[in-house]
């Protein structure tokens, strides 16, 4: 037995060396010589003070700012994740009723108003960054309004942050909130 233990030890020593620091170290090496920003959670803001990550979705319900769609876990990162509510729920139904109300009356839109489904509805994660275009241009009026712009100028910001697909064809056109928010906080 021990004849048998000895190479299994040695080669739990060895593996965990190679797999659980070598190989990590490496990786991060590369990591930040090639893709720094993205390596060190691609925050957003000065080193001194990050506002926050292009990656991440952040809570927001300023009427001067554009909101980000909704999260199921409060933005939390540790229990990020969707919700267990299904698509018979009833408390789904009612959540996103009242998301709907809520979206149409701060926006000034009629009652009878489509609102883009990812202000009704949290991501997979809860943390999704991005909104649709279509819901970033029904925003433009009550933030024009909020921040005293004229809304011509708001309307070409959410049009300047609109970003196609990746690589030109995976997923659809989005904007990054937090981006678009930190622009119109340059603007005044």
């Amino acid at each position: 037995m021990v004849k048998q233990l000895r190479p299994a030890v040695f080669m739990l020593v060895i593996l965990t060396l190679i797999t659980g620091i070598i190989y990590p170290l490496v990786v991060t090496g590369i990591a930040q010589v090639l893709f720094p920003s993205q390596a060190n959670g691609s925050l957003l803001g000065d080193n001194a003070q990050p506002l926050g990550s292009a990656l991440v979705g952040q809570a927001n319900n300023d009427s001067r700012y554009f909101w980000p769609r909704p999260s199921a876990t409060g933005y939390g990162t540790l229990p990020s994740g969707g919700s267990n509510l299904g698509p018979t729920s009833a408390a789904l139904a009612e959540l996103v009723g009242q998301r709907a109300t809520a979206f149409r009356i701060a926006n000034g839109l009629a009652t009878d108003a489509s609102v883009p489904v990812e202000m009704l509805f949290a991501s997979a994660s809860g943390l999704d960054p991005h909104i649709s275009p279509e819901a970033a241009r029904m925003q433009v009026a009550r933030v024009a309004a909020a921040r005293g712009l004229d809304v011509s100028r708001v309307a070409v910001l959410v049009e300047e942050h609109v970003e196609g697909p990746q690589l030109g064809f995976l997923g659809q056109p989005r904007v990054n909130v937090l981006l678009l928010n930190m622009t119109l906080d340059r603007l005044q």
